[in-house]
Formats: structure tokens, sequence, C-alpha cells
């Protein structure tokens, strides 16, 4: 890239051929070369003394395989504007699997001519190949470029993989040289060969991506991101920059999808909207809610909210050409009776404001509390994202039939406590540097470790409720009984009453 992105349609700059290095061993040896380059005789292998005495003024640079993968990703997430399947082929290709979505496009044709003609005024160097089973693609891509197969004659498609090297099916280069070495060389003269021969001296896995290619054996392509239950797309012939229109975009693809919704009695409860960039970026926005929805204003209110808060780490560089709302989460949502007021939703004031401040905010800002079944005070509660427990709301939890402080610790605070009596209640006590003198007090509440934890061997606790000549209220407890445990017992503060 360091003629800049669009070097191929203006043309190859005056500069000397290109080729990455890697260290193998103790060599320096080439992992890639450019096409001047490769015209001179220089291939990737070469050793670099190798390669410099054949191409002199050959101009040789460390590669950077982080920086490849990443480009990799990248490449696979603009390519997300073909199709939602687009598997990893790495360290060099991708699996684009378009069936359904050719017709958007006018053809497999078109839509091949649309991706390389992309690809080569974003300046990759890209080869592409349709075919019907990944194997065979994968193949012509690499070794026949711009095929489409569906367009070919019967002919022509009985002729193509006889014709292709055995390179063509995938397999360590350890064995393709084994294969070369006895006269093997193309995929035809393995087709009509004898299967165990083959098998038992070069292995199953010939045989394997042989029946992959010829479509005997399935190969899947595998997503590199979830698979979006519904999608609604907008191609446009401007492109769109201002955070206006791209909020008025988002309400029309929610509208658009609301019917989808309906018909399966369902709200969505995480959604993604994808920005294609003209340059070929994506910006992806991912909203929650707590509460199935499907009302295009709220939806659309959401994105809003969560495009105010990013739309300055938002680049629209030359646009947005393509915008894309996909249902990631779905559930049930059944109709609900209007009140008086015409509004089916009245008891959902708290949801709809957790939304509007869980896309401002985060996810991880906007909490609510969720009881646990546990006995231990500071394991009965927690906090979770309310997007997470807005349609549940709170778990299970113990009822306890004595009173629980206003305010629990998260930790229990260690403080210095005299009793009467080795398993009475405090009549004085210091926590915070201060001390304190016991007027009432109520208890034990005996808490013991939960056994059917594995490891659990937490002493047993004595709770109290006190309080002081002051009129304030705490909740201690002692850990350790005196007749049971060896060390000494330990008084702790938990809590506060209001």
């Amino acid at each position: 890239m360091r003629w800049g992105v669009s070097w191929r349609s203006r043309g190859r700059p005056e500069a000397p051929p290109i080729a990455c290095s890697e260290r193998v061993g103790s060599a320096l040896r080439l992992l890639a070369v450019d096409e001047h380059a490769r015209s001179q005789g220089v291939r990737p292998g070469h050793g670099v003394a190798e390669a410099r005495a054949i191409c002199p003024l050959l101009d040789v640079v460390p590669s950077d395989l982080a920086a490849d993968q990443r480009f990799l990703d990248a490449v696979a997430d603009w390519a997300d504007r073909y199709t939602p399947l687009v598997g990893m082929d790495r360290p060099d290709g991708l699996f684009l699997d378009i069936s359904g979505c050719a017709h958007l496009f006018g053809g497999e044709r078109a839509l091949l001519d649309d991706c390389l003609t992309r690809l080569f005024h974003l300046g990759v160097d890209a080869r592409a190949a349709i075919a019907g089973t990944p194997g065979l693609a994968w193949a012509l891509a690499r070794h026949d470029s711009g095929h489409v197969v569906s367009d070919m004659g019967a002919d022509d498609c009985g002729d193509i993989i006889p014709s292709l090297p055995v390179a063509a099916l995938r397999l360590p280069p350890a064995d393709v040289a084994a294969l070369t070495r006895v006269g093997l060389s193309r995929i035809g003269d393995l087709i009509g060969a004898p299967r165990k021969p083959l098998a038992r001296r070069f292995g199953p896995l010939l045989l394997v991506r042989l029946d992959q290619m010829t479509g005997i054996e399935e190969e899947p392509v595998s997503p590199r991101r979830p698979v979006a239950a519904l999608t609604a797309e907008r191609r446009l012939t401007e492109p769109v920059v201002s955070r206006e229109a791209i909020e008025a975009l988002t309400g029309q693809l929610a509208d658009s999808l609301r019917p989808s919704l309906e018909r399966r009695g369902a709200g969505a409860r995480e959604l993604e909207l994808q920005l294609f960039r003209v340059d070929g970026a994506v910006v992806r926005i991912r909203v929650g809610a707590a509460r199935p929805l499907r009302d295009p204003a709220r939806l659309r209110g959401l994105f809003a909210e969560r495009l105010a808060a990013v739309h300055d780490e938002i680049e629209a560089g030359f646009g947005f050409e393509t915008v894309r709302l996909c249902v990631l989460v779905f559930e049930p949502l059944d109709a609900a009776q209007a009140d008086f007021s015409g509004s089916a939703e009245a008891d959902e004031t708290l949801a709809a404001l957790a939304d509007r401040l869980t896309a401002r905010l985060g996810a991880d800002r906007v909490l609510m509390p969720q009881h646990h079944a546990s006995h231990v005070p500071e394991r009965a509660s927690s906090l979770a994202p309310f997007v997470e427990g807005g349609t549940s709301g709170p778990g299970p939890a113990i009822t306890h039939a004595a009173a629980r402080p206003v305010r629990l610790f998260r930790h229990p605070e260690p403080v210095t406590a005299v009793a009467e009596v080795p398993e009475g209640p405090p009549v004085t006590f210091r926590w915070r540097r201060s001390h304190h003198r016991v007027t009432r007090a109520e208890g034990p509440e005996r808490i013991a470790a939960e056994w059917w934890i594995d490891g659990e061997d937490a002493p047993a606790r004595d709770y109290y409720r006190v309080e002081d000549d002051s009129g304030r209220r705490f909740w201690l407890f002692r850990e350790g009984l005196y007749e049971r445990d060896v060390a000494t017992p330990r008084w702790f503060m938990h809590g506060l009453f209001g």
C-alpha cells in the first residue's frame, strides 16, 4: 500500500520490483513477490541472495504476518456486502457462500465482475472464481481465475477438473511432490485410478479432497461471524455521510423488518447496523433491548442514541454506499391489549429508559440487581446489565425471616469486638477508628458454608443486629465457632441499617 489504494487504476509507478521475506530456520526466503518481480523469474521460496542474483534491483522488505491477517480480516468485512456467509481461508483467501444472493447483483457473472472490479480499484490483486463446491472454487481461483462454472457448457465442466494440477487439491506440499514424482501431475490422472492403492500410498486426505472438489463429499463454509436471523439492506446511488440520513435509513429498514417479526410473533433483542463505506471499510453499530421490540420508532430511537454517542468516532470518509440492519437475536413477543390511552406499552417506561441509557452509555453502565439462590449475603445478589436481565426480572431469591441491612458492604470489614460470653453478642466494638457501645442486640442468625459447592470449607458465621448508644444500627458477624474451630473467631462489619 506504499503507492496508495488506487495505484492499480492509475498504473504502477516507476519503482523496482518488490518482494516480502521471512526467516525460515537460519535463512531469509521470499514469502511473496509482485508481478514485476515474477516476470523476471523471482518466485516465492527463493532465498534472498538467489533472488537478488536473478533481479539485482529487487526491493526486499520484511513480512508482517500480523498485518497481513488484519488486512485479510478487513477484506472479509468488506465482502459482507455480497453475502453474510464469509469464511476464512487463511493465510490469503476467503470463501463466500453466495447461495441465494447472486440475483441481487444481476447473476453470478455480474457478482464476480463487481467483486474483482471493486478490489482492483482498492489496490488489491485478487483472483476469484465461482463453482458449486468450495474445493473447485478454491482450485479455479488459484489456477484458472475468472471462471463461473454455471456459465460453462457440459463439455467445459467435464474437462476443467481433470486438467487442473494436483496442487489444486489443497494437499500439503510434500504430498504434491510425492504425486508429481510418480507421474501423477494432473487431477485427471487420479480420477480413474484405483482408490484403495491411492489411499494406502498417499493417505486418506487425497481422496477426501478429491471428493470435496467433485461434490461427492459435502464441505460447508463456516462463517466468521454469526449469521443474522433477519436482514434488511439498502444500496444507495449516492453515499450518505450525515448522522440524520443514517438515522432516517435505519428507521426505514426497521419498518421493513416489522412484517417479518410479526409473522414470527417475535421482537428484536439485539440488532446491528452495518455501514459499508465507499473505500471498503465497514462500521458496525450494535444495540440491545431489555425487552423484545419491533416498533420502528423505538428501534430508530435506540440507534439514534447510539449514533449520538459514537458519532465522533465514526469516520464517514466519502460516505456510506450500503446500509444494512440485522436482527441478531429475537424472542417471542405476544400482542398486548392497549389501554384507554391507546398505548400497549404503558408499563414499559422503565425498560424504554434503560434501553436509551444503554444505547448512549453502554451495556456495562446500566445495571440492575439480580437475586441468586444463596444463603451467603455477598452471593445472594449481583449487578448485571439491564439488557440481559430486563425480560426475566430478578432471579430466584431465598426469603429470610430476619431483616437485611439497607447497605451491604461488598467486602466485610474487620472490627474489634468484646462480648460478655464467648458465644454472645458484642457489648462494645471498634470500627473505622470509632468506639461503639452496644445498647440492644438481636441474634445470632447462623449462616453456614454451602456444603454442596465443591471446595467450600469456610467457617460458619453468627450474625447480630446491634444498636449503639447513639441509635445507629449495624449488622456484624462472628466468623468461626469456639467449640469447633481451632483458630480464634473474628468479628466483621457487613452492613448498615437505615
